[in-house]
């Protein structure tokens, strides 16, 4: 599971590296706006090799600081450039040879009160979804991967935020969304079925409760809410299709940082509490990386490497977390953070109790489970 950096750090030199570091939904391929001041250009780091590199995927005209990328799986980068006003155009990118290739797929327009997003990387690696929110209502798009130009894919009632997978397939998607002056709730959109809306999470009536990370193969969710003190986020954790709460460990919660989770562990299916989250940690010194795992109930506190992009990495199945960085020095660079020799691996245990299994000869369909309610049976979409 991987992550886009939202600020990027510029230790280890005097280069100041522009914002914004996404990585592909395989983890091969990332993209980021490198270049200074006027003369941006879009840059591809390839991760999967022996060394991670760079190539640079410049046009005849700079971007501009707010363009929208998102790295696919097989390499081309998806750019989204704001042309006239609400109005966006997008395009895939790629080397060939000495050139940068161009492929334009079309436009879409923001919405006349909202602004239009991108999704991260769908679990496919081929499609791209842009978000458009307005006042009332969300619409998500297509934007590459459909057979004729960016389409309509969804409108969903409320104000969106966020956009976690919740499946491999890229059908399942958690967005979290406020109704009028109601509090935010996370809720599952699927987008097979037009955009049918259900709960996802409700903690609390009153409470905001927003899912941040979730990990398909353990049913892992890493999720932010006020529930234990209006007003006041904690850091959870719970299981998809779990009946057991959300548990808000007290190691998470630091007074003098702000923590935020940006990768989990791929791979540990049906144990959710032996999973790896990473986790930035932010504070007036600068930022540092967090690892915890439910099961070990305390967080470690690793120094990052100079030039962290700070918020992206990702983990590997086996326990390594690679944290992308760029210095004077070192341009691209990729470092690994092992799991300490000391920290013992925990012991598989039973599988958390779930929601009942799909009867005999029934179609097998991801289907999130509100966390702290019971199962709910043919229910009525919810926007």
């Amino acid at each position: 599971m991987t992550a886009c950096a939202i600020e990027t750090a510029a230790e280890g030199g005097d280069a100041v590296w522009p914002t914004g570091f996404t990585i592909a939904a395989n983890g091969a391929y990332a993209a980021r706006l490198a270049g200074s001041g006027d003369a941006l250009y879009v840059e591809r780091w390839t991760l999967d090799g022996p060394e991670p590199y760079a190539v640079p995927l410049p046009l005849s005209q700079p971007e501009e600081p707010g363009a929208l990328l998102l790295p696919l799986a097989d390499g081309r980068v998806l750019i989204g450039r704001r042309v006239d006003g609400r109005r966006y155009t997008f395009s895939l990118l790629y080397p060939t040879g000495p050139e940068t290739g161009e492929l334009l797929l079309g436009a879409v327009e923001a919405p006349p009160s909202g602004e239009l997003v991108l999704l991260p990387p769908s679990p496919d690696g081929i499609c791209a979804y842009a978000m458009g929110v307005g006042e009332d209502t969300t619409t998500l798009w297509l934007v590459a991967g459909g057979a004729f130009g960016p389409e309509q894919v969804a409108e969903v009632r409320g104000r969106c935020s966020g956009g976690v997978w919740l499946d491999r397939t890229g059908r399942m998607l958690a967005l979290d969304r406020r109704l009028g002056d109601g509090p935010v709730k996370a809720v599952a959109v699927d987008l097979e079925r037009g955009g049918e809306t259900t709960p996802l999470l409700q903690i609390t009536e009153e409470s905001h409760d927003r899912l941040l990370l979730a990990d398909p193969d353990s049913g892992l969710l890493i999720i932010r809410s006020d529930a234990p003190s209006p007003g006041h986020d904690r850091l959870g954790w719970g299981v998809l299709g779990s009946l057991l709460p959300v548990r808000f460990p007290e190691c998470l919660r630091l007074d003098d940082a702000a923590v935020t989770p940006f990768a989990v562990q791929p791979g540990q299916v049906l144990m959710p509490e032996h999973c790896g989250v990473a986790l930035r940690i932010d504070a007036a010194a600068g930022s540092w990386v967090g690892t915890w795992r439910p099961s070990a109930r305390r967080m470690r506190q690793r120094a990052a490497p100079a030039g962290w992009l700070a918020g992206a990495g990702l983990w590997t199945a086996d326990g390594a977390l690679r944290l992308p960085y760029a210095t004077a020095g070192t341009p691209c660079g990729l470092a690994t953070l092992e799991e300490p020799a000391d920290l013992p691996v925990p012991e598989p245990e039973a599988p958390p109790e779930r929601g009942p299994a799909p009867a005999a000869g029934t179609p097998r369909i991801c289907r999130p489970v509100p966390l702290q309610q019971a199962p709910l049976t043919d229910r009525k979409p919810a926007g």
